[in-house]
């Protein structure tokens, strides 16, 4: 069975969605499913290449911002018709969405859509504003065969747009819990050397693009006033992006701009503590990585993050927008190594339940063959 695979970013580009499809590529490979990504080409990367086992067609996106969806649309097609896949699996419902309803239309194929987002700032509202828009939403809705909601939030937007129950599936996110592990105390040292970081200071992280929608002005808000008791405490922000210069102006002492990072389990098995202060989220990878590696979490309760944290049992939630419920909710855990210890036994204990990547290629592979015996319907 082929499989190709549609997102607009895929390695070397690192944030959630890239690494969720880098790690379930190479796994439904391994289960049988031939599988092919086709992805924008970024400055220095080549047209092609495989990546873990998995061929990566990278579309050129030249010009504006208009151009550059025709042309990955255009070129997104041709690729599509040579590589002749039996499924086409789109993530966003935005160019690579379209991409795939108009490969539906000229070749045929059953179509599986994967909105990442919801909410104000997620992929339905984004279709809402875009040329078309709701056409599109309209035409996904009657041709795709099969959505799939990352959340129950995504779930009940694309309920909304009137997908019946026999055609929405709800397949979460899923990372490697065998790479994404706990360290022992002395390995958790050794590790903290490697990476220049103290051995005894407090040490919280966030992972993640630094884009508006991450609130990394509240973290950093909050994180004043953390640092004001607790001087030596430090914060380590990985991940880069558009608003990198203007943070670093405002951040207080105790805060450490890291840069993108292609592997970032051993931050996470470094720290004490994982936030995430987004204002909107589908299911974030990197909090499922952070609770794998058993680290307690404090984030913001939106999106599908209340699906995946049960408060004050296997992770700490609060109100977005909110400074002083942040700070506060840090200087508490901080303060409580029982709690936090916890907090993180009870996240990585959800993580081997719900939110392996094995977990989530079987259910993506099941699909998949029921589509293909069903002639491309659910």
């Amino acid at each position: 069975m082929k499989v190709a695979m549609i997102s607009h970013g895929y390695a070397p580009r690192i944030g959630g969605a890239e690494r969720q499809l880098g790690a379930v590529a190479p796994v439904l490979k391994e289960k049988g499913i031939d599988v092919s990504v086709l992805t924008r080409q970024l400055p220095g990367t080549e047209p092609y290449e495989v990546i873990d086992g998995v061929p990566v067609y990278r579309l050129p996106v030249p010009g504006f911002k208009a151009l550059a969806s025709l042309a990955f649309t255009f070129f997104g097609l041709k690729t599509l018709r040579k590589i002749n896949p039996d499924i086409i699996h789109a993530h966003e419902l935005i160019s690579p969405s379209t991409t795939a309803l108009l490969a539906h239309y000229l070749f045929k194929k059953p179509i599986v859509l994967n909105p990442h987002s919801s909410g104000p700032f997620g992929d339905v509202q984004k279709m809402n504003h875009k040329f078309l828009g709701q056409w599109r939403l309209k035409q996904f809705c009657q041709e795709a065969a099969a959505f799939i909601a990352i959340s129950g939030e995504i779930d009940a937007e694309l309920a909304g747009l009137g997908v019946p129950r026999s055609r929405r599936l709800q397949i979460s996110n899923g990372i490697d819990s065998r790479r994404f592990k706990k360290l022992d105390d002395a390995e958790r040292l050794e590790c903290r050397r490697k990476l220049g970081l103290p051995a005894d200071s407090r040490i919280a992280v966030f992972v993640g693009r630094l884009v508006p929608i991450k609130r990394i002005d509240i973290l950093l808000a909050a994180w004043k006033n953390v640092n004001r008791i607790d001087p030596q405490a430090l914060l380590l922000l990985i991940g880069s992006g558009p608003l990198e210069d203007e943070l670093k102006k405002d951040a207080p002492a105790g805060v450490l701009f890291c840069g993108s990072h292609e592997d970032v389990a051993p931050y996470l098995q470094a720290s004490d503590l994982f936030i995430l202060t987004s204002d909107s989220e589908g299911i974030p990878v990197s909090l499922l990585e952070a609770m794998s590696c058993e680290l307690p979490c404090l984030a913001t309760a939106v999106g599908g993050i209340p699906d995946v944290i049960t408060h004050e049992k296997s992770g700490w939630l609060v109100p977005a927008g909110d400074v002083e419920a942040v700070q506060l909710a840090v200087q508490l855990l901080f303060n409580d190594p029982a709690l936090r210890l916890a907090l993180g036994k009870h996240a990585r204990e959800t993580i081997l339940e719900k939110y392996t990547v094995d977990t989530m290629a079987l259910r993506l592979k099941s699909l998949y063959e029921t589509l293909i015996a069903n002639r491309g319907m659910p």
